[in-house]
């Protein structure tokens, strides 16, 4: 039985990469075997509910542009037509996980418990159709960003009953999404951050974050969810300045507060780009660190300035993202999440399921490619050429030496360093033989 929205578009089927044929899959071949592992085990796509389910098409200069059935989303009838709709599309798509926040799923009640008591219905609902479509949870996460109690932060907001709200808040959903069997707990903190200094005891808000950050550790382990719990880097937007800066800052953040062991991040490439940085720049940071959870693939306008949530479409940047991936080992309990919505004008359903395809396609393309290079080798033996000095005795002794020493070999001549070419151009040349 069908909701009647995705009238007239059939299970999308890979057709190969000579269709043109905008509903079928040209480069996802999900049981392909790439570097002896399936392709959909590789990339381990998910849907976004709430961009792709709970999105008006509004943005800062405009309200609502899309008119859903499931519009108001104000009541649970309501919560479950969307949900209908929701795996009807995981249905069409294929995909083997979807990912949510609370609000979401569910409709904000007047207290919190009649809230709670909308998401263990919601969640019971989603129950019974994951066991018949055979697909998973992904993650869950809380949305501690819209409302206006959370304008000053969450787990660092000057108020402590904000703090017990947030408290209660990210447990409701840690329990839901361990009713669900979901493979990872997101924390995002969009308002963990500050407005103005003016009037932010900085010190304080992130020894509470911390704290609050090892409290959700603490209950991981007391209800025994077997899952990753990750953060997700964002520089700013909505705060000013958000504690949760970018890979580096999150990990230094969960060294400090003794975290590093339990705790990986969720980066999202147009979160990357508003910090200042490349997709594949933040995921070898956090590999080089094994801090490497799971993976937001959407992309920004480079012309805008603000994170406007795309669905991907360079190949390239794609390639390079998940080459690191697999160097690194894969994404483990993580996935491909498509955190990525709609253009405001892309009115009718068949939008929604095309752009996920033509997404789909072009990280099987960058997946593909960055299998060819590895398998290939030419970076890795242009980078072990590079290094190659530093495998020497010499080197290795330096290393374990002192400056005095060190100088006395320079200033006798003994060392004289020549410049060398990164040949970098060369490098780029051999990526573009790939994609």
């Amino acid at each position: 039985m069908t909701t009647g929205f995705f009238d007239g578009i059939d299970p999308i089927q890979f057709e190969g990469e000579n269709s043109t044929n905008p509903l079928a899959y040209s480069h996802y071949d999900g049981d392909a075997l790439i570097m002896g592992k399936r392709m959909k085990d590789h990339l381990r796509f998910a849907v976004a509910y709430w961009h792709s389910f709970a999105w008006e098409g509004g943005d800062p200069f405009g309200g609502p542009t899309f008119v859903r059935p499931w519009h108001p989303q104000d009541d649970m009838g309501r919560a479950k037509m969307k949900a209908d709709v929701a795996f009807e599309m995981f249905g069409i798509l294929g995909v083997p996980f979807f990912c949510w926040h609370d609000v979401d799923i569910r409709p904000e009640a007047a207290t919190f418990a009649e809230s709670l008591a909308r998401l263990d219905e919601i969640t019971d609902y989603f129950g019974a159709k994951m066991e018949d479509q055979k697909i998973d949870c992904l993650w869950g996460t809380a949305n501690m960003f819209s409302h206006r109690r959370w304008m000053a932060g969450a787990s660092t907001n000057p108020d402590p009953d904000v703090f017990a709200y947030a408290a209660a808040t990210v447990k409701s959903c840690m329990d839901a999404t361990h009713k669900l069997g979901g493979q990872n707990y997101v924390l995002w903190g969009g308002r963990e951050g500050y407005e103005t200094l003016l009037n932010t005891d900085m010190g304080r808000e992130l020894d509470h974050m911390g704290r609050f950050l090892s409290m959700v550790v603490d209950y991981k382990h007391k209800i025994g969810f077997e899952g990753t719990i990750l953060v997700e880097p964002k520089p700013q937007e909505p705060s000013k300045h958000q504690y949760d800066y970018d890979a580096a800052t999150c990990i230094g953040f969960l060294r400090k507060y003794g975290l590093e062991g339990e705790v990986k991040l969720n980066l999202e490439q147009g979160h990357a780009i508003l910090a200042g940085h490349s997709f594949e720049h933040e995921i070898a940071v956090a590999a080089s660190e094994g801090m490497l959870g799971s993976i937001d693939m959407n992309r920004n306008d480079y012309q805008s300035g603000w994170d406007t949530d795309q669905f991907p479409n360079n190949v390239p940047e794609v390639a390079l993202t998940y080459y690191h991936i697999l160097k690194a080992g894969g994404l483990g309990t993580g996935g491909t999440n498509f955190d990525a919505k709609l253009r405001r004008q892309s009115l009718d359903p068949v939008d929604l399921v095309a752009a996920h395809v033509g997404a789909m396609d072009v990280c099987a393309r960058g997946l593909n490619a960055a299998a060819a290079m590895l398998e290939d080798g030419g970076l890795e033996e242009a980078l072990s050429t590079r290094y190659a000095d530093w495998d020497t005795a010499r080197a290795k002794s330096m290393l374990q030496g002192d400056l005095s020493t060190i100088a006395a070999d320079v200033i006798s001549g003994k060392i004289d360093p020549q410049p060398r070419s990164g040949q970098q151009e060369i490098l780029e040349n051999y990526v573009n033989r790939f994609v």
